[in-house]
């Protein structure tokens, strides 16, 4: 039995609908291990302190204290993650010395000093990395020049977790390649996408779903509502396929985020069918975009995200995806499942034309569905998919 420790400074809520990675991870390490979870107790995603957790669990779960900020891009951001680096630091300190560390990147300060720690103990380190930071800052905040000054100390923290890791596990092999530049100890990555576990998704689909009262096609949306997606791209596609003749689809988004408003009044101005949910939990995300007919991956131009969570649900619902995100790794795998169409970035007319060869041809909706089903069993079932995590933290 081994003590594991795992560090993820953003962590879900660990209720029962959590479909996290690190409380899959936890789970399954806990049967054979003691496992200890760290993480913050800011809620990233509704920027509020999180709820107190009453439900026992076969892991531990320490939450250490975070200032919080309202803001996905700001100095009160940086300034909290730098004191939550602060308070892990200490609290390594004060625990007995485990004998792995599994950390998430990002954030950036917390996992430096947990790199740092376990370096000058020879305690092994195993990174995980979600996202590339500062990169996705800069897409927000580019000026040339500036901003290279500005997010220098965040490459030089970037650089520093990364060097220092003994496995590279990353969710695509982008992120991998790019923690590899700067890393001299391993010999190769291991790229494990962020997932889902298909029966899970199964079980709440059929539980949730929405029955069609109609005839009108839905495209489906979930996420985040920020700078990162291009709504506005597919509201502009809709208003295309209107001016046709044709009836678009009902535009269903699952997501709240910086941007929703602008989106909704956007929408309103397009006079364009949208549904605006908002956040969700996820047992009823899977209900709710399971009735819809095909998917929208709109990624802004130059964004840093490759392989994300919505990719595993898009593909677990067994819908064709209309995808502009630039990232090759996620295009080829439209291509090869022959899943969806990929289109132009930021061009709402090759987008409203691929959309509209899914609306009237329902054999090609079917047969796509199909293929994106398939691509989830055999890429992003964690059932299977997790199994290498869980043997890297495991291998002596």
């Amino acid at each position: 039995m081994k003590d594991i420790v795992i560090l993820a400074h953003f962590c879900r809520d660990f209720s029962e609908t959590d479909n996290g990675r690190f409380m899959y991870l936890c789970k399954n390490l806990s049967k054979d291990n003691c496992v200890k979870i760290i993480t913050s107790d800011f809620d990233h995603g509704k920027k509020k302190p999180k709820d107190s957790m009453t439900r026992e669990l076969p892991f531990k779960v320490t939450f250490l204290h975070e200032p919080g900020y309202s803001k996905n891009v700001c100095l009160k951001r940086f300034y909290s993650h730098f004191n939550w680096g602060l308070q892990l630091r200490k609290y390594l300190k004060s625990i007995e010395k485990p004998d792995v560390v599994y950390c998430a990147v990002p954030s950036l300060t917390g996992p430096y000093f947990a790199a740092k720690y376990c370096e000058k103990n020879n305690i092994k380190f195993i990174v995980d990395v979600q996202d590339l930071w500062p990169e996705a800052f800069k897409m927000v905040f580019n000026i040339p020049v500036l901003s290279a000054l500005i997010f220098s100390p965040f490459k030089f923290l970037a650089n520093g977790i990364y060097k220092r890791a003994d496995e590279i596990v990353a969710v695509s092999d982008t992120y991998a390649k790019r923690a590899l530049t700067v890393n001299k100890k391993c010999k190769e990555t291991h790229s494990v996408f962020l997932g889902t576990n298909l029966n899970t998704f199964d079980s709440y689909a059929a539980a949730n779903r929405i029955e069609k009262h109609d005839d009108n096609l839905k495209i489906g949306y979930c996420g985040t509502l920020g700078s990162s997606y291009d709504l506005t791209c597919v509201i502009d596609a809709l208003e295309i396929i209107n001016n046709q003749g044709l009836k678009a689809p009902q535009f269903i988004v699952l997501g709240d985020g910086p941007r929703k408003d602008e989106f909704e009044q956007y929408a309103k101005k397009k006079d364009i069918d949208t549904v605006f949910y908002g956040r969700v939990p996820y047992d009823k995300m899977c209900g709710i975009l399971s009735a819809c007919d095909m998917v929208v991956n709109p990624i802004t131009k130059g964004a840093a995200q490759s392989i994300i969570n919505k990719h595993a649900d898009y593909a677990a619902s067994g819908l064709p995806v209309v995808n502009t995100q630039e990232c090759e790794e996620y295009r080829d795998l439209v291509d090869k499942y022959e899943m969806g169409f990929n289109c132009n970035n930021n061009d709402p007319r090759d987008l409203a034309e691929k959309v509209i060869l899914l609306m009237s041809d329902e054999q090609l909706r079917n047969r796509m569905g199909a293929n994106a089903r398939k691509c989830a069993e055999e890429k992003f079932d964690r059932r299977i998919s997790y199994n290498e995590i869980i043997d890297i933290i495991g291998a002596k």
